[in-house]
């Protein structure tokens, strides 16, 4: 079973696919969302999936898939958590996790065009497994009650401006992460019960050549770890998006050019699923008080 969320931006409806069909959520849930998923929602789901309940969708294929979930309130990063990643960006395995953050406003569906910002010339893809929190979670003890918050897992892509992470971070790289649909997610929301975190395949491919091909279990730093290490710095809160770091294979490595408009980037991850992004020349604006 997985969730997704379906129609035109800013007005999608939640629906459940299972065993090629899809259904419609929207007599039991407005949206797919912190509220949602932290009363249970994912169970209700699969209730009334059981007992007939939900209607089919018809016709869903037409529809434009969304994020599967709504509104995040943080976007929770992990850099440098595959070991050969590390090597390939010149920087040391770390020590502990390293965190940095996303806007919210990042995330947009796995088949919608992203644009590449005025005078960009550095946006990389990145391949990620997405983790959403399921329920709050504060100073937990140990890594098997990190996973117990966990609602579930997506495929999420981390896209980068280097040249604004780096050249002009002043320190952190969130300048890199930000630009507008820096974040494709989807295109559904596996429960976490469904899913080994730590075996899963991750690939990513541009204009149909292959670039990351790689495993969860090369993580310098599991899943549970992350959670349980970030508890102790700040609360998570339901629907809250944690992205867990990308494998080798990257534009960054020097081994391949660096995406441009008129580029198609594809990834997926096993049992989540894959995305289609094509690169977009953002409109032209003014970039006020910005000097380059």
């Amino acid at each position: 079973m997985e969730l997704r969320r379906l129609g035109p931006a800013c007005q999608e409806k939640p629906a459940v696919v299972s065993e090629g069909a899809t259904y419609r959520l929207d007599g039991l849930t407005a949206d797919i969302d912190g509220d949602f998923l932290a009363g249970g929602g994912i169970a209700r789901a699969r209730e009334a999936l059981a007992a007939g309940d939900l209607p089919v969708w018809e016709s869903a294929e037409a529809e434009r898939i969304g994020a599967p979930i709504a509104r995040p309130q943080a976007v929770l990063c992990i850099g440098q958590n595959y070991a050969a990643h590390a090597a390939e960006s010149g920087a040391e395995p770390p020590a502990v996790p390293i965190l940095f953050h996303k806007h919210p406003n990042t995330v947009v569906g796995p088949h919608d065009d992203v644009e590449i910002p005025p005078g960009a010339e550095k946006v990389d893809w990145e391949v990620e497994l997405g983790v959403v929190i399921g329920t709050e979670a504060a100073y937990l003890p140990d890594e098997q009650a990190a996973l117990d918050v966990i609602a579930g897992y997506v495929t999420s892509h981390d896209l980068s401006e280097r040249d604004y992470q780096l050249a002009e971070s002043g320190g952190q790289w969130s300048k890199g992460k930000n630009a507008r649909g820096f974040n494709p997610l989807g295109p559904g929301l596996v429960p976490a019960d469904e899913v080994d975190p730590q075996a899963l395949r991750l690939w990513s491919a541009v204009n149909g050549e292959a670039r990351q091909d790689s495993t969860t279990a090369d993580m310098i730093f599991s899943v549970a770890r992350i959670i349980q290490h970030l508890s102790q710095f700040m609360v998570l809160s339901p629907g809250d998006l944690l992205n867990t770091g990308t494998p080798q294979g990257v534009a960054l490595s020097g081994r391949f050019p660096y995406l441009r408009a008129g580029d198609v980037a594809e990834i997926g991850i096993e049992h989540l699923g894959a995305q289609r992004t094509t690169f977009v020349p953002a409109p032209t604006a003014a970039r006020v008080g910005v000097t380059r």
